[in-house]
């Protein structure tokens, strides 16, 4: 917007596209090239094929990508519900209260995601509730970490809605609950849906809080990725990766048909 000239303009957006293909899309390719590559010697792979994904599709990788996606599914809905009530809570609260919530909330993004990690392990490793060694605690660790965007993506929308509508709802003698159920949440699907898509896409790529909770039954994606990239497997691992990203943008695309039908309805 600052540059005026044709030839300003067309340098601005050479030096961005540039950015984004080495920053983004060149990572991004790499990995694909590698994913169908049997060898790697020159400035192109060769021996293509698809044998790395059949590995990536059988045996220890295919179990741990459908764990990745279950608990993707589960701390996704985990993190909408608890921060939908929250933001719908916190709206209703003092100035004061409205903030610690906040600060509460956001919390697993101010620290290191290890940290959030080894603080669900101790915790949650012994009595009363104990939940180490199943797959309940790497749940519970990928909830902490989206509650957050989850929190966040709701009560932003929370902002946005009119209060208007609820209080002719409330003029019209609408209950608290119908106000909730027919006026408020119906408002908040394009907003649900976000945060239930945000959510899923950052549990399937979670690794730091995962690697230090994760039993050996309830292995991720990432955590066998990270395990075949450090055995030097890394023509394996780029096909387990793609087959990552592939699943994720199609859950967030399923997510996303299901927001736009709710929306429409």
């Amino acid at each position: 917007m600052l540059v005026w000239t044709r030839r300003g303009r067309a340098a601005v957006l050479a030096g961005f596209a540039l950015v984004v293909i080495v920053v983004f899309v060149a990572p991004i390719a790499t990995v694909v090239a590698a994913a169908f590559a049997g060898r790697w010697t020159g400035p192109l792979p060769s021996e293509l094929g698809l044998a790395n994904f059949g590995r990536a599709l059988s045996g220890e990788q295919a179990a741990s990508l459908s764990v990745s996606l279950q608990t993707a599914l589960l701390a996704g809905a985990v993190s909408l519900i608890l921060g939908t009530w929250a933001a719908l809570a916190a709206r209703e609260a003092p100035g004061w209260w409205r903030r610690c919530t906040d600060a509460v909330f956001h919390l697993p993004v101010a620290v290191p995601s290890v940290a959030i990690g080894l603080g669900v392990l101790i915790a949650f490793n012994e009595r009363p509730v104990l939940l180490g060694g199943t797959k309940w605690i790497v749940i519970l660790a990928h909830s902490v970490l989206v509650l957050a965007y989850a929190f966040s993506a709701v009560a932003a929308a929370l902002d946005r809605i009119d209060p208007g509508y609820r209080e002719a709802a409330e003029s019209l003698g609408a209950s608290p609950a119908r106000v909730l159920c027919q006026v408020t949440l119906p408002l908040l699907l394009p907003a649900l849906g976000a945060a239930a898509g945000l959510a899923v896409a950052l549990s399937m790529g979670e690794l730091g809080a995962t690697i230090m909770v994760y039993p050996a039954t309830w292995k991720t994606l990432p955590v066998g990725i990270f395990a075949q990239t450090d055995r030097g497997e890394v023509f394996d691992a780029a096909a387990s990766t793609t087959l990552l990203v592939l699943v994720t943008l199609l859950a967030l695309v399923l997510l996303g048909r299901l927001r736009t039908r709710a929306t429409l309805r």
